[in-house]
Order: structure tokens, then sequence, then C-alpha cells
């Protein structure tokens, strides 16, 4: 198989898991918050792959949160808002993974995936945290003054972002490096 149909295939199964992730993703609690294993495969297959596929993988994200319901709560307040936020955020967690992956490779690849797994939960939820700002804003005041928050920058980040980035933070930075040292010694052990 050719260089590029490896690769073709490779992008379109980490594609697959990305839905299947996202997809089984709000079944999967961890106390009261839906826990997002998809950021996983993104910087995986960036680091596999290339910052193009990264991007791809996370576009694919985007796309099966607006078709899943996930960001029903948005979509009923700014339809071209949600839209533009929820792919852009996918398309920037694949970007940044991608281009801090590609900047530290050489130098050492388990280095690399490692920033690369903390760089894309923060493209993701900066330009999450970002649409919120630039379209949602007056009804997050009001969601914040219902919970009794004075502050709407303190419900996103307490309410909205906070534990779930975290955790995915931390998921990305234990399991990202493992799963691309196991394709390597794959990879190895197909050609041996």
């Amino acid at each position: 198989m050719n260089k590029n149909t490896k690769k073709l295939v490779g992008v379109a199964l980490f594609t697959a898991i990305v839905v299947v992730l996202q997809l089984l993703g709000s079944f999967i609690k961890f106390g009261p918050f839906s826990v997002s294993l998809v950021l996983i495969p993104i910087v995986v297959g960036t680091a596999l792959y290339g910052i193009g596929a990264g991007v791809w993988l996370g576009i694919a994200f985007g796309v099966t949160v607006l078709a899943s319901g996930d960001a029903s709560a948005f979509l009923a307040v700014n339809v071209p808002g949600t839209i533009i936020t929820v792919l852009a955020k996918g398309a920037a967690a694949g970007l940044l993974a991608g281009a801090v992956y590609k900047l530290l490779e050489k130098k050492n690849k388990t280095l690399a995936t490692v920033c690369a797994a903390i760089a894309c939960p923060i493209g993701n939820t900066g330009v999450f945290l970002l649409g919120c700002a630039l379209f949602f804003m007056p009804t997050i005041e009001g969601w914040a003054a219902g919970l009794g928050m004075e502050s709407a920058g303190t419900y996103m980040i307490t309410t909205l972002v906070g534990f779930n980035f975290i955790f995915e933070m931390l998921v990305n930075i234990i399991l990202s490096p493992i799963i691309v040292r196991l394709i390597g010694l794959g990879k190895k052990e197909i050609k041996a």
C-alpha cells in the first residue's frame, strides 16, 4: 500500500473514532459532567498524519457535535454563531495540536505529544470561550444570573468549562503519548 493510501485510510479510521467517541461521550459521566474523550484521537491523528489531518479531525468533531444535538442550547439562541463556534473550536484544537507537535517532534516525540495534548484542549476551550463572548454573552449573563452568579465570566469558567477542561487535559496528557508510542511499536513490529 502506498503512503497516500495509508494516510487516507488512517485519517478515515481516526475520523470514525472521533465520531463514535463524540456520540458515546454523552453517556460517559464523571459526576454530573459528560466526559469528552474525542480530543485524544485528534491529538494522536495529528501526530501521526500531520496538521491537515488534525484540522480535519477537529472539523469532524464539530460536525458531530452539531448533528448529535450536543449544541442545542446554543443553537436555540444563535444558529450561525453556534455553527461558527463549534466548527472553529474543533478546527483550532486540531490546528494547535498539530502545530505544537510539528514544532517539537524532531527534538522529542514524547514531549511533542504531551505538549500537543495540552494544546488541543486549550485551542478547543479557548475558541469556545471566545465564541461565547462574541455570540452568546446576553444569554450567558442570564444563565449566570439564574444561578445567582454576578459575573458571566465566572459562570463561563466554572460552569461551562471548568472541570471538563481539566479532566480532558489530564486524560489527553496521560493517554495520547501512550497511544502514539504503542502505534510506533506496532509499526516496528509489522516491519520486522
